[in-house]
């Protein structure tokens, strides 16, 4: 299924693996390839049939200082803004390995073209995308 990508594939299974959790008025935990009735709810209520999961923390799987990781994220928040995406804050934890969780941004109406757009910008292996049947994709960049 990932045999052509670039990206180790413990890192890969580590990304299928982790909890997408979304913040907000409606919080829900995305998890790749399980239905999620409430990103559903969540899209209907938002007028969209589609969204993205999407941080700029540690490029490429490589970590960097808070300071750094959060001046990203906040230059990823203004892009979406300026693409007239409403967004949700979020973050990325693997349930039991060590790698801190990872601030991130539930783009509403984002179509998988802008979401790998703006994954590819900001040095990002993978994003989540989720089309109208609110199925969390790992969605692989490279």
């Amino acid at each position: 299924m990932f045999s052509d990508s670039d990206i180790p594939r413990d890192t890969i299974q580590a990304y299928l693996e982790t909890h997408y959790h979304v913040a907000g008025d409606t919080p829900t935990t995305l998890q790749i390839g399980q239905v999620n009735p409430t990103l559903a709810a969540l899209h209907d209520a938002h007028q969209v049939t589609s969204s993205a999961f999407i941080t700029s923390f540690n490029p490429f799987s490589q970590s960097l200082s808070p300071e750094v990781n959060a001046a990203r994220q906040a230059a990823l928040a203004r892009e979406l803004d300026e693409c007239g995406l409403t967004f949700i804050d979020g973050i990325g934890e693997h349930p039991s390995n060590n790698w801190p969780g990872e601030t991130s941004f539930l783009a509403l109406g984002a179509t998988l073209d802008t979401a790998k757009a703006l994954g590819d910008k900001h040095g990002q292996n993978a994003i989540v995308w989720c089309g109208a049947d609110a199925v969390p994709q790992l969605i692989l960049l490279r």
